[in-house]
């Protein structure tokens, strides 16, 4: 994090303020939402106080943390594995560092709106395994699932909102048709979206197949939430389609589907949504893994050191969703359509 560009202990004083109210609100609206089923309850950034954006040194054209995860087993076979213990610790470290979980939808959108002070995160699952997400005999998530681990750790951290998007496959979570568990998860303000029917590899494939491919798992989806809007997808494995624009638009069988954020598979912080440099059809995402293993300088554990330390810019809130605010010297990376809602300083 850049040195505060005010002196003297008024600008920590501030800041310090600033982040109690907005952790008091969050806190607040946690007590309050225990027995909603919405995870409304956390966004604490609509009540936030506006802070000066120097005094949380604010830096909306800094790098976001998109992770990707798969599975949690207690036996990773695979780079894309963590188990529980692991994936509890990352979240649990991204609290006490001070991100706060957007979504797909939120993020690619620009509708970041968290405390001032704060980072946001995107968490991502792939694959729409059990070990993300299933309901025990309650109706609850079972706690031993990512759903259960996120629950766990944000009613833990107030203000650490319980969101995250799942790319999901067809029959999502081994339902028949997903319809009870997508439900749930779009009831709770999780976002659901696109990962192709069959998991194609859109690069292996011709531009019907990949269309058909996309809109054939958009209509599942909405046969079982109707009238759900699906705007984000990440790409099996990564893999391009052969002509780019087709993953951002197009239609098969009867069905058109739109997106407004596509996810890569690795392996980088994505640009800020307000910089030059984003690409809504080329998202970047981190894999979740520790510090060692393969290709370990490009993991979570690596990225999430050099945003805290400062070696990458990261994005700083300033509270306010209505304006970006930056530091005057990182003008020339603001894209042109946002000029308008920019707060130099």
């Amino acid at each position: 994090m850049r040195p505060s560009r005010r002196s003297g202990g008024a600008a920590i004083v501030a800041s310090a303020v600033l982040l109690l109210t907005a952790c008091s609100a969050g806190h607040s609206a946690l007590e309050r939402g225990r027995n909603e089923p919405s995870g409304r309850a956390h966004k604490a950034g609509g009540q936030a106080a506006v802070a000066d954006p120097a005094a949380v040194q604010a830096d909306e054209l800094g790098a976001v943390p998109v992770l990707m995860y798969h599975q949690l087993v207690a036996e990773p076979r695979s780079v894309y594995d963590r188990t529980p213990q692991d994936f509890r610790a990352e979240l649990e470290r991204l609290a006490r560092e001070g991100y706060v979980p957007v979504t797909a939808r939120e993020f690619s959108s620009g509708e970041i709106d968290i405390p001032a002070g704060t980072h946001p995160v995107v968490l991502t699952f792939d694959d729409s395994t059990v070990s993300q997400f299933r309901l025990g005999a309650d109706g609850r998530p079972a706690s031993d699932t990512a759903v259960g681990i996120l629950l766990d750790v944000a009613r833990k951290h107030p203000g650490f909102r319980p969101v995250a998007t799942f790319f999901v496959n067809a029959d999502p979570f081994r339902e028949p048709g997903g319809r009870k568990p997508l439900d749930w998860l779009v009831r709770h303000e999780f976002e659901i979206g696109n990962h192709t029917l069959r998991h194609t590899a859109l690069g292996t494939v011709d531009d019907a197949t990949a269309q058909e491919a996309i809109a054939d798992n958009q209509r599942a989806i909405t046969q079982a939430v109707p009238g759900l809007s699906v705007v984000s997808m990440a790409l099996p494995n990564g893999s391009m389609s052969r002509s780019r624009q087709l993953v951002l638009k197009g239609a098969a069988n009867g069905v058109r589907y739109q997106h407004q954020g596509v996810y890569l598979v690795g392996a980088n912080p994505a640009p800020s949504p307000f910089s030059t440099a984003f690409d809504p059809g080329a998202i970047p995402r981190i894999r979740s893994q520790a510090a060692t293993g393969p290709e370990a300088q490009f993991t979570s554990t690596a990225w999430l050191d050099k945003l805290r330390d400062g070696t990458v810019r990261r994005y700083t809130s300033d509270g306010d969703p209505k304006r970006i605010s930056f530091p005057k010297d990182e003008a020339t990376s603001l894209a042109p359509a946002h000029r308008q809602a920019a707060r130099p300083y």
